[in-house]
């Protein structure tokens, strides 16, 4: 009998992304011929025309470019933050471009956290923060959603390394206040511990109100900030993420970045290069009418008696499922797999946020997403025992029940 595969202890740790996991059912089911109201996909749908792949230089994409980035679209990032945030860069030797924001966030963490240390992560949080803190066989530590910034430093003990929070948040929409900013940076300073401030929804507001975590560091001794030109463009297929951060401390994630990765495409980064501002002219107010259908959305919520995290950014929502007589995993599935409406369950989040559901509106119409919330308000309200109805489901459905433990 042959012997069993055996796997790093990194590896065997992490459970697979449960949101992915939610969405490869959303994928099998839509291939059945379900008509899924798909409420779990971290991405907006804008309306964004192909522009001429012929205009730039398409042999020249085929090949290696520089690892950091080119530095025309670094450039073109440094005056992005300057326009739109009025933040001033010192430099394109602040800013390295990779694929995607999720590298950049491992790639950072790699560089700067020792095996051993803690990352601090405020919940509710994106749920790959603290699967990267494994893989780089540090100890993820957790911050309830309900704790004050003045509090922070309570758990911030001597192993502590790395605070990381999303601004604003994915699931909650919240949004860290400039006061918030300037005493986390103060707190992180005097611990000497770095605050990565995941950025990539910080076009997904209103005007004037997001203020990025590097105004507050003018030396970049604290901060680091990761953001995703593909989701804020609606290009999240296309993985272009970068850092922005101490030119010492890119210097040594570009060399991750160098033996993991090499670069980000080349192509796309001419193509991003070339149409720039074009791409903005048009993502921009599509995004700003994202935000104006999240208050659309939160009014429908508030008349039908649904209540959520507060929130003014993102196209997410964090829904109370309060004591609904199921967790929220498989409140999501039976919603899913009984009513074709995919969530993802508030446990994905944070231990202090199982009681919640994570509601996308980025991909649906109002119309589609009204009628699924007179669903789920209605489930809420029958309180179903659905544990062994998605048990039974799943098995004769031919899906894999989520493993969400560590080893």
């Amino acid at each position: 009998m042959s012997q069993p595969f055996t796997f790093s202890h990194r590896v065997r740790q992490v459970p697979a992304a449960l949101s992915i996991h939610i969405n490869e059912i959303v994928y099998a089911q839509k291939r059945r011929g379900f008509d899924i109201t798909t409420l779990s996909l971290g991405e907006a749908f804008f309306d964004l025309p192909l522009f001429d792949f012929r205009k730039i230089d398409f042999v020249k994409g085929y090949h290696y470019s520089d690892s950091q980035g080119l530095p025309e679209l670094r450039r073109l990032i440094l005056e992005f933050y300057a326009s739109q945030y009025g933040c001033e860069l010192h430099g394109g030797e602040e800013v390295m471009i990779t694929a995607g924001s999720k590298a950049a966030i491992y790639m950072a963490m790699l560089a700067t956290v020792n095996a051993g240390e803690e990352v601090l992560i405020h919940e509710p949080a994106w749920l790959s923060y603290q699967e990267h803190a494994r893989l780089v066989d540090a100890t993820p530590r957790f911050i309830p959603f309900a704790t004050p910034i003045e509090r922070f430093g309570d758990y911030l003990g001597e192993r502590a390394r790395m605070l990381i929070i999303n601004n604003p948040n994915n699931p909650a929409g919240r949004l860290y206040s400039a006061d918030d900013l300037r005493a986390l940076v103060a707190l992180c300073r005097e611990r000497n511990v770095w605050l990565l401030v995941d950025e990539a929804y910080s076009d997904f507001l209103q005007p004037g109100l997001f203020r990025s975590a590097l105004d507050f560091d003018p030396e970049r001794r604290t901060v680091i900030i990761a953001n995703s030109l593909s989701k804020n463009m609606g290009m999240s297929g296309w993985r272009i993420g970068y850092l922005i951060a101490h030119p010492d401390l890119i210097a040594q994630v570009l060399k991750l970045n160098q033996h993991i990765i090499t670069c980000a495409p080349t192509v796309l980064q001419a193509y991003l290069v070339k149409y720039f501002h074009s791409i903005i002219g048009i993502t921009l107010p599509q995004a700003l009418e994202v935000v104006a259908k999240r208050e659309r959305v939160a009014a429908k919520m508030r008349e039908m008696g649904i209540t959520h995290m507060p929130g003014c950014g993102t196209f997410y929502f964090f829904v109370s499922i309060g004591d609904f007589p199921a967790s929220s995993l498989d409140l999501s599935l039976y919603l899913l797999l009984f009513h074709n409406i995919a969530t993802v369950s508030g446990s994905a989040y944070g231990a202090s946020t199982e009681r919640f559901l994570r509601i996308s509106i980025g991909t649906e119409t109002e119309e589609r997403i009204a009628d699924a919330l007179a669903v789920i308000r209605n489930v809420l309200h029958a309180r179903p025992d659905v544990a062994p109805l998605v048990a039974n489901k799943l098995r004769e459905s031919g899906f894999s029940t989520f493993q969400a433990t560590h080893d």
